[in-house]
C-alpha cells in the first residue's frame, strides 16, 4: 500500500482557539471585524497574520551594543566646539 504525501510546498489549516478571552474584548474585535467588512473568525486571523509578518526584533549581545554605541560616540568637546564655530560661520556669511 503507496501513503499519499503532500508536496513540500502544500499547506494544511490549523485550528487555534483562544479560551477565556474576556466579553469586552470579543465584543470589540466584532465590532472591529464589522467596520473592516470581515467575520470574526477573518478578523482574527487577519490580526494574527499581521502580528505573524511583523520583523524580529533586533537581538544585540553586549559587545553589539558596545560596538554600536562607540560608532555613534559624539564628538568630543574640541571637536564639538569647531562644529559650533562652522555652523556660525556658514549662517553669518548666508546673511552677507
Amino acid at each position: 500500500m503507496k501513503l499519499f504525501r503532500l508536496p513540500q510546498s502544500a499547506t494544511v489549516p490549523v485550528t487555534l482557539s483562544i479560551k477565556n478571552a474576556p466579553e469586552d474584548v470579543v465584543a470589540r474585535l466584532k465590532l472591529r471585524a464589522e467596520r473592516n467588512h470581515r467575520s470574526l473568525q477573518g478578523e482574527l486571523l487577519a490580526i494574527v497574520t499581521a502580528a505573524a509578518n511583523e520583523p524580529e526584533p533586533l537581538r544585540l549581545d553586549a559587545l553589539e551594543v558596545l560596538a554600536r554605541v562607540r560608532a555613534k560616540r559624539a564628538p568630543a568637546p574640541s571637536e564639538a566646539a569647531a562644529i559650533v564655530r562652522e555652523m556660525r560661520d556658514e549662517r553669518a556669511n548666508r546673511r552677507r
